[in-house]
């Protein structure tokens, strides 16, 4: 297993930590491959998103979908989500993770370079970890006229 960082001021993560960043190695490199398939097995069947524009992605067959335009529509798109820290809260099988996030696609005038901060909800099932909801802010968008775009904010 790979460890990939640890929640600061820890001697060192649980387990259960190890288990998390370790899930979210493997969900960005399934997003480095396009590999929509494989990215929604890091999902509860209810997941939900709140995205950098605002839209609200609910289900994960949803945002699978969403994951699979993407591909197919934007020149070599990427994301990938560092964890930051971690909480666990195991009495009732919950962690947060809270990090950055970056994005990235050539689009017609530029390449998109877009970043911020995320927090995701995690729920243990059945032994493993899956995601249950991410809310992605954005903090910087530079590369296109796509950033000059506001999102809505209903």
């Amino acid at each position: 297993m790979v460890l990939i960082g640890c929640s600061p001021n820890k001697a060192s993560p649980s387990p259960d930590e190890i288990q998390i960043r370790n899930i979210r190695h493997l969900s960005n490199e399934a997003i480095a491959m396009h590999d929509s398939l494989t990215i929604g097995n890091y999902w509860t069947e209810d997941f939900q998103v709140l995205s950098s524009r605002n839209i609200n992605i609910v289900s994960r067959e949803a945002n699978r979908q969403v994951f699979i335009r993407e591909f197919n529509t934007r020149k070599n798109v990427v994301y990938a989500r560092t964890p930051g820290q971690i909480d666990i809260f195991l009495d009732w099988n919950m962690a947060a993770e809270t990090g950055i996030w970056t994005g990235q696609w050539q689009e017609p005038d530029g390449t998109v370079k877009i970043s911020g901060t995320y927090y995701a909800k995690w729920h243990k099932m059945n032994g493993g970890w899956k995601i249950r909801a991410e809310i992605f802010t954005p903090l910087s968008c530079s590369g296109s006229v796509y950033c000059n775009q506001l999102p809505k904010l209903y």
